[in-house]
This record gives structure tokens, C-alpha cells and sequence, in this order.
């Protein structure tokens, strides 16, 4: 129901005004189609400024925000990696709230103490292989980590009991027709449940 059916309903038990034709009518399907139009707009306009709720121009206004935007194209990641900037305080370096910085990056990067001192490691739970536009990401990962430790990258990558276990033959395997980026980045476990 919009608006000008609204103020129709409100109107009608005054039994005044002439609500169904003459101008009265055509005066509440005018109004009615501006309010109409304006709460489209304001409808909108809320959805996009919280970032719970935003998709677009929203969350390209709440990246406007920070020097870097995340890595990530999907509203979902997309906004998690905001949610993650916007909880950067600059006081807390306990292991869960670097990792918790680390999720502003757009992935989900885990960083872990290191043998060697004042060094983390870092790793990503959800890519294998390196990540699309490293360069660029292991950028803002440096930006992001205090700038007194030394950062080292490792990867996952498939082993032979990864490929074993997903039950491939030499010719399955030659037939996925991978190059050795794609071979790097190739998730053999879930070559197993299809």
C-alpha cells in the first residue's frame, strides 16, 4: 500500500472529501506518489550508511574512510574488512587482536609468534597458494601491524597426501589441465567430496 492509499484509509471515516476521483483524489495521488518516491529514498539512504546493511555506494564511502581499501569484492567481505579497520585502536598487540587487525586486510590472515624475535608469521586461512595481488596486500598487512615487528609470509600448498587422499590418477590429474600457479592454488580436498 503507498502512501496516497494511506492517507485514504485516514481520511475516509471523516466522510468528507471526495477521495476516489475530483480533484481531492487526484490531489492525494500526487502527494502520495512524492512521499512514495521520497521514502524509496530514504530507505536507501539508511540502508547505505550503516555497514551492517550496505552494498554499494555505502560501502564505498565507509572505505572512503581509510588510506587502503580491502581486497575483497563481495559486499560480505567487504564489509567484515571495515568492520576490522574500524576496530584498529593502535593499544592492543595481544596475538587475538593482531589477527583481529590482520581481518582488515580482507582476508583472513592469522599471524603467529616466531621462533626469531619481534617477527610474526603470517598465513591465510582461506587461499591457497598466494593470494591474489600479494604485492599490494602484503603492503597494507605492514601497514596495518605495528611497525616494530618483522613480518614473514608462508603459504599452503597442496601435498602429495592432499593429492593422494583425493584419489587422482597421473591422467586426472594431467586432464585438470592446471598451470603451476593454478596447481598451487588447486584445493584437493574438495576434489574429494565431489
Amino acid at each position: 500500500m503507498g502512501y496516497a492509499d494511506n492517507m485514504r484509509e485516514l481520511l475516509r471515516p471523516l466522510g468528507v472529501y471526495r477521495l476516489d476521483g475530483g480533484r481531492s483524489g487526484e490531489e492525494l495521488n500526487v502527494v502520495g506518489e512524492v512521499l512514495d518516491l521520497s521514502f524509496d529514498s530514504a530507505e536507501t539512504a539508511l540502508r547505505e550508511m550503516l555497514l551492517a546493511t550496505a552494498q554499494d555506494d555505502g560501502l564505498t564511502a565507509w572505505e572512503e574512510l581509510f588510506p587502503y581499501r580491502p581486497l575483497r569484492s563481495d559486499a560480505d567481505g567487504r564489509r567484515l574488512a571495515i568492520a576490522a579497520l574500524m576496530r584498529i585502536d593502535g593499544r592492543s598487540f595481544t596475538q587475538a587482536a593482531l589477527n583481529d587487525t590482520l581481518s582488515g586486510s580482507g582476508f583472513t590472515a592469522v599471524a603467529e609468534e616466531s621462533a626469531e624475535p619481534m617477527t610474526v608469521l603470517v598465513h591465510f586461512e582461506d587461499v591457497r597458494g598466494v593470494p591474489p595481488d600479494f604485492a599490494e596486500l602484503s603492503k597494507r598487512i605492514e601497514d596495518i601491524l605495528p611497525c616494530h615487528l618483522n613480518v614473514s609470509y608462508f603459504f599452503l600448498y597442496p601435498s602429495w597426501n592432499d593429492i593422494e587422499s583425493a584419489g587422482l590418477t597421473w591422467g586426472e590429474l594431467d586432464a585438470l589441465e592446471l598451470s603451476w600457479w593454478e596447481f598451487e592454488a588447486y584445493d584437493f580436498t574438495k576434489k574429494i567430496s565431489t
